[in-house]
């Protein structure tokens, strides 16, 4: 008999019951997997239990992106790795419906079950992983800052709200030298996402021919100053490529490092969870060959390697 952990933040989206934890632990044993049920309790509990787990065959993450962020990076601090999958049950969950998951947990695991293991990239920032994106600047706070309550009650939409709240806020500009493709360039900038997906704050096809297993990463650079430059740049993710949009800088490649002249300890938002550095430069690499098992619905269009 295998053995599976599954570690589940209670406070993600809507909560998951009894009932459906008991269905979760009879799927798994269908599968010939022995269950074993861990509950996180606080901020960190996710990295500190899979942390300091025994060996297991599979370990099972349940909840939004950021649960998902605290098993990937306590799975980077062991010596021997474990395998890992993700089932979302959060608010954006953007990392499950890139994978190719539904709103419906059971069917969901099932899909997992059925899927199969892949070698994925993962992006660190100064050695703490972020498994689709991480930036800092205009809008790139919502998704930590947005109250849970407000998640809640309005789901998606509270981010929506609180969006419109930054837009109509002063935009601070950030002034910034980075190293990217043998060049080193200064400048202020609004804004700065780094990713490695195809689905980013709620927006399917953010960008176009992602794959999770090219070594590459996609940084956005905003340097546009005006608010409503910033806004045709964002609509042209529903209407173009907003790689070409005037005021954006875009960059795919496998290294990027990042200093700050102005600020010291920036904000940055990792997998939609606050992350404040202890430092002002920022080096962002990637981590080849990191195993999670996927559903088999958007393989072909995510990876490279059919295997």
């Amino acid at each position: 008999m295998k053995t599976c952990a599954v570690i589940y933040n209670p406070n993600s989206g809507k909560g998951i019951t009894d009932k459906e934890l008991e269905k979760i632990k009879k799927i798994l044993l269908d599968y010939e997997y022995e269950a074993i049920i861990y509950k996180t309790e606080y901020k960190g509990h996710a990295l500190e239990i899979i942390e300091s787990l025994k060996s297991v065959d599979l370990v099972i993450s349940i909840g939004g992106d950021g649960t998902f962020n605290e098993v990937m990076s306590g799975n980077f601090k062991r010596t021997r790795k474990l395998l890992l999958a993700h089932i979302p049950v959060g608010t954006a969950n953007d990392i499950g419906a890139m994978y190719g998951y539904s709103k419906h947990l059971i069917r969901n695991l099932k899909l997992l079950l059925n899927g199969k293991v892949k070698n994925i990239d993962i992006c660190t920032i100064n050695d703490t992983p972020f498994t689709y994106s991480a930036g800092f600047g205009k809008f790139v706070n919502i998704s930590y800052e947005t109250p849970r309550e407000l998640k809640k009650k309005y789901g998606y939409f509270a981010y929506l709200i609180e969006a419109l709240k930054d837009f109509n806020g002063p935009t601070k500009l950030y002034d910034l030298t980075y190293e990217v493709d043998g060049k080193t360039i200064s400048g202020k900038f609004s804004f700065v996402l780094i990713s490695n997906a195809n689905r980013i704050a709620g927006i399917q096809n953010f960008y176009k021919n992602i794959k999770l297993d090219d070594n590459r990463i996609e940084i956005l650079m905003c340097d546009a100053t005006a608010k409503r430059d910033i806004a045709r740049g964002l609509y042209r993710l529903k209407t173009s490529d907003i790689t070409k949009a005037p005021g954006f800088n875009f960059y795919k490649t496998d290294k990027f490092k990042v200093t700050f002249n102005d600020v010291d300890n920036p904000k940055w938002s990792l997998d939609g969870e606050k992350y404040v550095g202890d430092t002002n430069t920022f080096e962002i690499k990637i981590v080849r060959n990191v195993k999670i098992m996927l559903p088999l619905k958007n393989i072909k269009k995510l990876f490279i390697e059919e295997d």
